[in-house]
């Protein structure tokens, strides 16, 4: 097996393949679920692991996972990234973001509200801690409304936690930004 599987931390054995739904990717093979779960993949349901479409572009991308459309025909990474787009029109900076933190060996998962896109874990953290910091994305030249940084902002620190802005440029770079409340002495 290649090495960048090595990297994301999902055994070299793992091969797996899911089915496109509306929500994202649902895998259905036991062994699969666990050895994604257990490493900060999808959400786990009675039978089935659902994997955001971040998380399954990240997966088709490394060639690790298979997607199948409704028809039950193999999709590549661009009719993905499509689907992906029909439900979320910044689809693209999430991937982008959700890529970077996971290529830095951090566990990502989907954030809760306020804005938050995603929670991060520490590396070797996942399961066993909170998650430390709360990620919030934006565009470079989109404009931020303060409302959504200001409650972010407050979300971040009833839970204790760091909020970070990551900023995708023009380019398809991601900048990180440690965001704390002004206060003055």
């Amino acid at each position: 097996m290649s090495a960048e599987k090595e990297n994301i931390s999902v055994p070299s054995e793992f091969e797996g393949q899911g089915v496109l739904t509306e929500t994202g990717v649902k895998i259905a093979d036991r062994s699969n679920i666990d050895a994604l779960s257990q490493r900060g993949y999808g959400t786990a349901e009675k039978d089935a692991l659902t994997l955001a479409f971040y998380e399954a572009l990240f997966l088709v991308d490394k060639d690790i996972l298979s997607v199948k459309d409704k028809k039950g025909e193999t999709m590549e990474f661009q009719s993905l990234l499509k689907a992906y787009e029909a439900a979320d029109e910044n689809a693209w900076m999430h991937y982008l973001v959700y890529r970077d933190l996971r290529s830095r060996g951090y566990v990502v998962r989907e954030g809760f509200g306020a804005a938050i896109d995603f929670r991060i874990y520490e590396r070797g953290t996942y399961g066993k801690d909170a998650a430390t910091s709360l990620v919030l994305s934006t565009q470079e030249g989109k404009p931020l409304p303060m409302e959504d940084l200001k409650n972010a902002l407050a979300r971040t620190q009833s839970l204790k936690k760091e909020l970070v802005l990551a900023v995708m440029n023009r380019r398809g770079e991601i900048v990180y930004y440690s965001v704390s409340p002004l206060t003055f002495k």
